[in-house]
């Protein structure tokens, strides 16, 4: 009888990957165990910037949004074979949940796999999403999001014009699962994302951060 293995019910964490690689890159910038980030930008060919001010792209909730792409998922995908055809034959998978755990759980099997991902998020328009107040985790936030948890404790809040965080809340909400799309991509894969005007401009600043404004192709109207 086969011996059975455990299951690891953590995702990968993205941050310690990305250190890992950059450990082998450039060992020397790592002291105890943390990275010196004046030994990482004289390794750079970054010997300090006199300039006052500098280009950047920031808004409130950034650093949340950083927190939530690093937080390591704790779902699971359970098959639903009674609602499939031909499950065990079939080349198509349609996955029915957050689709930021879902881009979590696909992050390490599908890793650069993907020739092309379309998505349709929410344009913003006021009342089109809901986002939390509290960040700290976010599959409990899913729960809560679709009735399957009380809201008791966690403050839900519609992203009206008038909120002082009207387009940092839509941002924080685009960035972690734009960069995990963003892994998810083949070299030459193709990334498309309907919008309108309303968020637009934002978005292609976004884009830019996560995947280089170099590799930006066009605007379809």
């Amino acid at each position: 009888m086969a011996k059975k293995s455990p299951v690891n019910k953590r995702t990968p964490s993205i941050t310690d990957e990305q250190l890992a690689e950059l450990r082998g890159l450039l060992p020397h910038v790592f002291s105890e165990g943390k990275i010196d980030f004046e030994k990482l930008h004289a390794a750079l060919g970054d010997f300090g910037d006199e300039r006052p001010e500098r280009y950047s792209f920031s808004w409130a909730g950034k650093r949340d949004a950083l927190k939530i792409l690093q937080t390591p998922s704790r779902a699971t995908l359970v098959p639903a074979r009674k609602e499939s055809v031909d499950f065990d034959k079939t080349q198509n998978l349609f996955i029915e949940g957050d689709n930021l755990e879902a881009l979590k759980l696909l992050y390490k099997p599908y890793f650069g796999q993907v020739k092309m991902i379309y998505i349709d998020p929410p344009y913003n328009t006021g009342n089109d999403f809901v986002y939390p107040d509290n960040f700290a985790d976010p599959l409990d936030t899913y729960l809560k999001l679709t009735g399957q948890k009380d809201s008791d404790g966690n403050l839900l809040t519609s992203n009206a014009e008038t909120s002082g965080r009207y387009h940092s809340a839509w941002l924080s909400m685009m960035y972690p699962r734009l960069f995990l799309a963003r892994q998810l991509l083949q070299d030459d894969g193709v990334i498309f994302v309907s919008i309108d005007d309303n968020e637009v401009h934002d978005l292609r600043l976004l884009m830019n951060e996560i995947f280089g404004e170099e590799n930006f192709i066009d605007n379809i109207i």
